[in-house]
């Protein structure tokens, strides 16, 4: 019976992702961002569960990646399919303003080449390459929340929209080594970005509308710093 626990777990991170797409269709966007956050929950267990009850599986593996496809993939693309409906259009593409809310979708195949690389890729145990999913989710989920006024409003447009997320797609996918928050000990000089990353992040909460949004930017940029520095060394 042990055995089946963990899938169970997974597929109710399934089931959650579900839910937030089918909210997302109907611009219920804060159910939509709730389902990826419980999925989320869901997705941290399950495989801490299958090591905790030693019934860890391929079929476990598999079943996590399709989990994530529709909780981190699919739903957040449909948050901003619903938002390509709501945003303003240039006149040059107001004829397209039927099409283009369609290539939102463009987020979960990446997010799929996201899944698949990081399964076969062993250099990702104690690290990230590329963006991690639900790191994107939360991001687009916190933005649409926070910034949904002036995200429709005249200051902002579809051309934008459609830029930045072809800007977390390639992010998705990039090689640039992502920040884990995995601790081996709690020595400063061995987790120094990973606290900088910690302490950078309480302004985000005190002061940002969006502050799961900041925290992934911060995030991302921390990476990114920190890459390039231990390039130049």
């Amino acid at each position: 019976m042990k055995k089946h626990i963990p899938n169970t777990i997974t597929c109710c991170n399934l089931i959650s992702g579900c839910i937030a797409t089918g909210c997302a269709f109907y611009g219920q966007y804060q159910w939509a961002v709730l389902m990826i956050v419980v999925g989320a929950v869901f997705d941290f267990f399950d495989g801490m569960t299958a090591r905790a009850l030693g019934v860890s599986s391929p079929i476990g593996k598999e079943l996590d990646s399709l989990a994530d496809v529709v909780t981190f993939g699919v739903a957040p693309s449909t948050i901003v399919f619903y938002l390509f409906h709501e945003v303003h259009y240039p006149e040059l593409l107001a004829p397209l303003k039927s099409f283009i809310p369609y290539t939102a979708f463009i987020m979960a195949a990446f997010s799929a080449l996201r899944l698949a690389k990081f399964n076969l890729d062993e250099r990702q145990t104690m690290g990230f390459i590329g963006l991690p999913t639900p790191a994107n989710a939360l991001f687009w989920g916190s933005l649409v929340l926070g910034q949904h006024a002036f995200l429709v409003s005249l200051k902002f447009n579809a051309v934008f929209l459609f830029l930045f997320m072809l800007l977390f797609c390639m992010l998705l996918v990039c090689e640039v080594p992502m920040l884990a928050l995995k601790f081996k000990d709690l020595s400063w000089e061995k987790n120094k970005v990973k606290f900088i990353f910690l302490l950078g992040s309480l302004p985000c909460f005190l002061l940002s509308t969006s502050c799961f949004a900041a925290i992934i930017v911060w995030y991302v940029a921390l990476s990114i710093i920190t890459d390039v520095r231990a390039r130049r060394k």
